[in-house]
């Protein structure tokens, strides 16, 4: 059974059909690329998953329960994160809060509720934090706000304060937009060692190289609809895939 999967799944904007009758699964573990040029429907995919846009059609199924008309919250607690193309940090707060603030851990002692978990000094809560901050190389960073970080600093700890809620199913849009080369070297390590942990990763990016290096299979959409699906040398070799994006797709 695969971990999430999208049935006869479709989001219409009036005449607009961002996402066409999408039939598309994730198996677990895997890291699973979703490419295709400009207005082709990836990021409206993503948000259909984690429930910000309402489906118009079709089902989605996570871990064998139907999730089409959950809230993102909920879909939160049962293991659905993501990261945005924009950064949406708490500027104001520090790294070391943004990731407190995200943890979506049932085992403190705060029972759920922030105040009490602020002040219960859960050992468990303090130990992941310390874990997210090495993972993003912030522990030196700590104590500094998040809006005084650098560019790259700053979707590091987006992506650490994704993985702070201990996701299933990790969702990173565009991860690697406006990054320069070492911080995309960086990004395909932490993928790696996403899917090295158990964490199954569907990555929506634009950076070839990158999505090549570090996915087990790729799924293209075009217009809303998948046109092709396969290892990354198949969709490669795909003359449907060089059509969609070289053969006048690309400015849909």
């Amino acid at each position: 059974m695969p971990l999430l999967e999208l049935t006869d799944l479709s989001k219409y904007f009036g005449g607009v059909r961002a996402v066409d009758q999408l039939h598309m699964a994730v198996s677990e573990g895997e890291v699973l690329g979703l490419i295709g040029p400009n207005g082709s429907g990836k990021s409206a995919t993503v948000n259909l998953i984690c429930g910000l846009y309402p489906a118009t059609h079709g089902r989605m199924v996570f871990q064998g329960q139907d999730i089409t008309t959950l809230p993102p919250h909920v879909r939160l607690s049962r293991g659905i994160a993501r990261t945005f193309q924009n950064i949406r940090l708490f500027d104001d707060l520090t790294v070391w809060q943004n990731l407190w603030v995200a943890q979506n851990s049932g085992t403190d002692s705060g029972g759920g509720n922030p105040v009490r978990r602020w002040f219960s000094g859960s050992r468990q809560a303090r130990r992941e934090i310390t874990e997210m901050l090495e993972f993003s190389a912030l522990s030196h960073r700590a104590d500094e706000l998040a809006g005084n970080l650098s560019f790259g600093e700053q979707r590091r700890l987006e992506m650490a304060r994704a993985m702070a809620a201990r996701p299933k199913l990790f969702l990173l849009d565009e991860p690697a937009a406006g990054m320069n080369f070492e911080e995309i070297k960086d990004l395909d390590d932490r993928i790696r060692k996403l899917r090295d942990s158990g964490t199954t990763v569907l990555l929506v990016e634009h950076h070839m190289e990158l999505v090549m290096a570090v996915t087990d299979r790729i799924v293209v959409l075009n217009f809303g609809q998948e046109i092709s699906e396969g290892t990354p040398v198949e969709v490669q070799n795909d003359p449907v895939v060089r059509d969609a994006y070289l053969g006048g797709s690309e400015a849909a």
